[in-house]
């Protein structure tokens, strides 16, 4: 049996687990007392909290489909970044706490929760568009997201109690044959709650991209943040043993190919609307090309994507772990601009324009709510990431990992 003890997370995480629950509780008082205290800006905290929510929780739930997916692939990228994704899955159940702010204030977020029972948008979908409805979805959401990373950390835990590698193999066999189904179920569940969460902040709109936006979003962002959190660790034991050029590179390669699933879809959105140009479906995006908002989406097309896209084609920058993570951690901010850009306009909000003509207008909850999420989110991630050895010590491809990490 392998020494788990050789394993473990260096006791430096400490200090960020520290710093990080320091930034998010002094950031969440500082929120509470905006939204809550004052009273006039709830809406406007509730809308910024949201956006911290699917930023952090995208992160939490992206790692549920990159552990899927690398299940199904296999590779030696999958195995060395195991455990940082089975700890960002763990972080679920305070994803869910988190959550309980926009459950309990769904009324005052959501325009369609004011809409009278004649509009035509309520009528035609009934009990799926009331209060009740939407908790319990999201609801069935969380458990199903539960179901998911609840057997697949099983599994993973399970195969380091093994004495030997056949009935490791078993471990990594129900895991493969489990993810096969999970993919698709995964995918549905991430369009099903984007819709719910995100989409209905506007009522009358509507696209049949939606979900596919933020599979590969939150893919996206999971993966820089991963490659951040493997930079890290890769000078330091027990990790600098194991990660190796390759690796990163292998990652590098993932996340170019990420930026352009991402970059596509977005795309294809457009161009289906606006060629189809329909008044019920082209008016989100007018609303984002004016007033200011179409200097955030021309900063998308250059920052998220075209930027990142000639970076990661070099080949020596994937095989740098600090460059790399520099990239990731810059296409994060992007992600989080992104987030941003889909979820801030608000015609109750807005005091310049209506209607479709809403200037661009920035809070300092904006900033404030995501700080306190994230904050909050990796202090636990770290307490995860602590609790179990940085690898798989008993997956019988580790080695393997291992050496083609550190090949030519």
């Amino acid at each position: 049996m392998a020494d788990i003890g050789n394993y473990q997370a260096p006791a430096d995480l400490n200090r960020f687990r520290t710093i990080a629950l320091g930034a998010g509780g002094i950031a969440l008082i500082i929120w509470a007392i905006g939204a809550y205290v004052t009273g006039d800006a709830f809406e406007q905290g509730l809308r910024s909290w949201l956006l911290g929510f699917i930023f952090w929780g995208g992160i939490c739930i992206g790692s549920i489909g990159l552990l899927v997916l690398q299940y199904l692939t296999g590779g030696a990228w999958g195995v060395v970044i195991r455990r940082i994704l089975e700890a960002s899955s763990r972080t679920l159940p305070l994803v869910v706490l988190l959550f309980v702010p926009l459950a309990v204030g769904v009324h005052q977020l959501y325009e369609w929760t004011h809409l009278p029972p004649t509009e035509h948008v309520i009528e035609a979908r009934g009990w799926y568009m009331t209060d009740w409805g939407w908790t319990l979805r999201s609801v069935a959401y969380f458990a199903l997201f539960g179901v998911m990373a609840y057997l697949l950390n099983k599994w993973g835990g399970e195969q380091d109690k093994t004495t030997n590698y056949e009935d490791a193999e078993k471990f990594l066999g129900r895991a493969t044959a489990f993810s096969g189904p999970t993919m698709v179920i995964y995918a549905l569940v991430v369009t099903f709650a984007v819709v719910d969460w995100v989409m209905t902040l506007d009522p009358h709109w509507f696209s049949t991209m939606w979900g596919l936006l933020f599979v590969a979003g939150w893919a996206l962002s999971c993966l820089c943040f991963t490659v951040t959190i493997l930079a890290y660790l890769s000078d330091k034991a027990p990790m600098n043993r194991v990660v190796g050029r390759r690796h990163f590179h292998d990652l590098g390669k993932l996340m170019l190919a990420l930026t352009m699933v991402w970059a596509y879809f977005n795309f294809s959105q457009f161009l289906i609307i606006w060629s189809g140009n329909i008044p019920e479906e082209t008016g989100w995006y007018i609303t984002r090309m004016q007033k200011g908002w179409g200097v955030v989406g021309v900063i998308l097309v250059l920052f998220h994507f075209a930027v990142p896209f000639l970076i990661l084609l070099r080949q020596d920058l994937k095989r740098k772990a600090k460059l790399l993570a520099t990239i990731g951690v810059f296409i994060l901010v992007m992600r989080l601009v992104d987030m941003f850009y889909l979820i801030s306009p608000s015609p109750r909000i807005s005091t310049h324009g209506k209607g479709l003509e809403l200037a661009l207008s920035f809070s300092w909850m904006d900033i404030v709510a995501p700080i306190a999420v994230g904050g909050i989110w990796l202090w636990f991630f770290f307490g995860q990431l602590a609790k179990r050895p940085l690898v798989p010590v008993m997956d019988p491809f580790l080695e393997k990992a291992i050496e083609h990490g550190h090949g030519h």
